[in-house]
Formats: structure tokens, sequence, C-alpha cells
């Protein structure tokens, strides 16, 4: 199976092009979402780590957001609650698609959290600073103070690029997205 891994900046867009691969795509933000709803066993982790927040069931993602504003040893504790959960649910994601001939790994910090394998191949998402600046505000619940904590986690752009297989430029675009999208895919699939 080939494991293509998306990686680039915060509000990149890197979503949006997992999905035009056509390919299943591992989404962990999407995951974590989806244990803030449903996860008893997370919600009672959390609540015990980070004792000063009102913590409820399901867990509400502004608390999550304000308790690593706050406090930078918060955001260790987090990480180390969710990201094996996160994790185990990628394996399951794997399992469950082992037959396919490749899949997309959707995962904000894949190289900061040695997710990443030495065959995968990594597409940069190239965009404009401007261009995600103004999509990150019009974005529900943007913080820009939680969006500083988590880029200072990210190792920098050039790393990611240079490290990267190949770039798509993202100007938000979708018929020129899609067109270069479709161009790597039968670089990796037909090679």
């Amino acid at each position: 199976m080939i494991r293509i891994a998306v990686v680039g900046d915060i509000g990149c867009g890197k979503s949006h092009i997992a999905k035009l691969f056509g390919l299943p795509v591992f989404n962990a933000d999407n995951e974590v979402g989806k244990l803030y709803k449903k996860s008893k066993k997370c919600y009672f982790k959390l609540k015990k780590a980070l004792p000063k927040y009102k913590i409820s069931f399901p867990i509400n993602k502004n608390i999550i957001t304000q308790a690593i504003i706050d406090n930078n040893y918060n955001i260790k504790k987090i990480v180390r609650i969710i990201h094996p959960e996160i994790r185990a649910k990628m394996n399951e994601f794997m399992k469950k698609n082992k037959l396919k001939k490749a899949i997309v790994l959707d995962i904000p910090l894949l190289m900061e959290n040695k997710i990443n394998k030495k065959n995968d191949i990594l597409i940069f998402v190239d965009a404009n600073k401007n261009e995600i600046s103004k999509r990150l505000k019009k974005r529900l619940n943007f913080n820009n103070r939680a969006y500083k904590k988590f880029k200072k986690l990210q190792l920098s752009l050039e790393t990611k690029r240079k490290k990267s297989n190949f770039l798509i430029k993202n100007n938000f675009n979708n018929q020129l997205v899609e067109k270069n999208v479709k161009i790597i895919l039968n670089k990796i699939l037909y090679a």
C-alpha cells in the first residue's frame, strides 16, 4: 500500500487537497473531534489532567483551547492523552484499507510526531500567507493565541518542503489544484 501524506502550514488547504486524491483519507483533526464527542475514556483522562477547567462530556473544544492558551505545559498533557488514541485510530484505518493501492494521511503533526515512514510520499501544500490568514480568520472559533502555540509545535515550512516528494501550489482555485493532484497521483501510481 502506498501512503501519501499531505503536509503544509495550518490553513493551507491540506484536508481539501487530501480529499481530491479520491482515495481513502485518514483525517486526524476529524478523529480528534470524534474523540471529544464520543470518548468517555479521553474525557475522564482530560478532566483528571486539567482539574482547573470545567471539562464536561461531550468535551467542548473551546475549553481545551483555553487550557492550551493558559499554560504551555497543558498542551503536552493533552497530546499525551489524545495522540495515542489517534495513532490507534490510524492503525484501524490502515488495517481496514490494507488492500487499497494507496491511502492519504491528513495528519497535521505527522512529521513532528514521527508518524511518517521512510517510504511515505510527502506532498507539501504551498499557499500564500495572506490568503491563509484570511481563511483562518473566517473559521468558527479561530483563536490567534492558540494558533501561535500550535505553530511553535510544527517543523519549519522550509523543512517540510525540502523533505517532500511533490509540491502543490494551492491558490484556492479548484480547477488548477485538481489538475495538479491528478498529475501527481498518476506519477505516484504509475511511475
